[in-house]
């Protein structure tokens, strides 16, 4: 059997994004929705992209395919909260990505929430596995940190 993930500490991470959380992100229970928080993965990563690596919504075409994600609950979140999301990579190989994410209540210093998904780079004319473009490899690559050389 395996341990419980922990949450993850604040400065593990190397870039954050603000979030607001919407009233339609809660459920009925009162806290945001498991299904909301991979909305927040997705957004946070591909503004990453966009803002940092250059990447062109629609023109692009090598492109990033979500193929796994997960992720690890341990405070819960509600409506109305401004979020912080940390962003760090835990691996990239020569054809793909895996992101970690860490969902912050603002100032908080251990993640509420923290996920994780793989980007394998596509080229959508041939429908083949692609290396990841050199302005997203580049950017990834400032993203991490001198502790994961």
């Amino acid at each position: 059997m395996s341990e419980r993930a922990a949450p993850a500490p604040r400065d593990g991470f190397s870039i954050f994004y603000s979030l607001n959380t919407r009233w339609a992100d809660n459920d009925i229970y009162g806290h945001i929705n498991n299904v909301a928080y991979y909305a927040f993965f997705d957004s946070v990563v591909n503004r990453f992209l966009i803002e940092e690596g250059g990447m062109r919504l629609g023109h692009d075409n090598v492109v990033g395919y979500v193929v796994n994600s997960s992720a690890d609950y341990f405070s819960p979140l509600t409506y109305p909260q401004e979020l912080e999301l940390g962003l760090r990579i835990s691996r990239m190989g020569e054809k793909s990505v895996t992101w970690e994410i860490g969902v912050f209540a603002h100032g908080a210093a251990l993640s509420s929430v923290t996920g994780r998904f793989t980007h394998a780079f596509v080229d959508r004319e041939a429908n083949k596995s692609a290396a990841i473009p050199s302005g997203i490899r580049r950017a990834i690559e400032a993203l991490k940190s001198p502790s994961d050389s």
